[in-house]
């Protein structure tokens, strides 16, 4: 039997260490977990996209009573910017969670779709995608989703 180790390089440091575009797309994030239709898991995620045009695209996490029909904030957000900007590349990514009054203590990673679907616009856009988690004082900086995702699926 062989082994091998699978290592993710995580970068943690607080609010005030990241740059003023980095702190603007955090907050970015936060403000999108308003938006967020959650009557069911009352647990709000907003996501910010920067793309290299400079847009920035927000996403929020939508339920539904058939749960499978909802979406997840960084879905619904680059979904949107791939829609409204084809062709053009995702930069970097920071996401925010809030419950019961306050954002979450310690960063939330996307889930298994979602970080598919990073993965499928990284590839597109021919270089890794930043991602930022954003927890109430510190952030995880991370260079590319493939750090979340080692083993992912690629068909194309």
């Amino acid at each position: 039997m062989d082994e091998r180790i699978i290592d993710t390089k995580i970068r943690v440091c607080s609010y005030n260490e990241l740059g003023e575009d980095e702190k603007k797309l955090v907050e970015m994030a936060k403000d999108a977990t308003s938006r967020a239709y959650v009557p069911y898991s009352d647990f709000h995620v907003g996501a910010a996209l920067l793309l290299e045009n400079g847009e920035i695209i927000t996403g929020a996490n939508q339920e539904n009573a058939s749960f499978p029909a909802g979406t997840c904030a960084e879905r619904s957000a680059i979904f949107y910017a791939a829609a409204q900007y084809p062709g053009v590349r995702f930069v970097r990514l920071a996401i925010a969670a809030w419950q019961k009054g306050d954002f979450v203590e310690e960063p939330v990673s996307p889930c298994g779709v979602c970080r598919q679907a990073i993965l499928e616009y990284e590839k597109l856009g021919g270089s890794p995608i930043d991602v930022l988690l954003c927890g109430r004082d510190v952030v995880y900086r991370i260079d590319g989703i493939r750090a979340l995702l080692p083993l992912s699926f690629e068909e194309f």
